[in-house]
């Protein structure tokens, strides 16, 4: 179940996904959306490979948009626990929103996804269409330029 589905007579062109994430639990939430975020690129490649979409004349393309809550919660360093093994020095006093800017580069590294983008808005200032964007490769623009690119090039007859 994917928020959208680019179709081009037939052929699965794009899948994006869209979530957001407010206080006051980040802990549980950016683990579960982690954990969810890895399970449906998965799922999908997996089922591309099977070719339950029919033949296909490219691979489509993935997108993962965040929109993050924009608060103290989300801004300040994370506690870690280490018992058995160090966490990587990236992770050592970041936020929840750098956890995602993190996140959202590795699945593109891993080519889970082909487009990421991570957007910061306040409770306030979400509700007005004001939003931040964090890191210069995450943003919106890029996003969607990747997507457009993807369809433009796959359409053309």
């Amino acid at each position: 179940m994917w928020d959208m589905l680019i179709l081009h007579n037939g052929s699965l062109l794009a899948a994006l996904e869209f979530k957001s994430q407010r206080g006051p639990s980040f802990s549980n939430n950016f683990n579960n959306r982690a954990e969810e975020s890895v399970g449906i690129a998965h799922d999908l490649w997996t089922a591309n490979r099977e070719k339950a979409f029919g033949e296909t004349p490219q691979r489509p393309w993935l997108g993962w948009l965040m929109l993050l809550e924009d608060c103290d919660e989300s801004n300040k360093p994370v506690d870690v626990n280490e018992p058995h093994f160090p966490i990587f020095p990236e992770f050592r006093d970041a936020s929840y929103a750098k956890r995602y800017e993190l996140l959202l580069r590795k699945l593109r590294l891993e080519r889970l996804y082909d487009g990421t983008s991570l957007l910061l808005a306040s409770e306030l200032g979400g509700l007005e269409g004001k939003y931040t964007e964090p890191a210069k490769d995450l943003r919106i623009e890029s996003f969607l330029a990747g997507l457009v690119g993807h369809i433009a090039g796959s359409t053309i007859k």
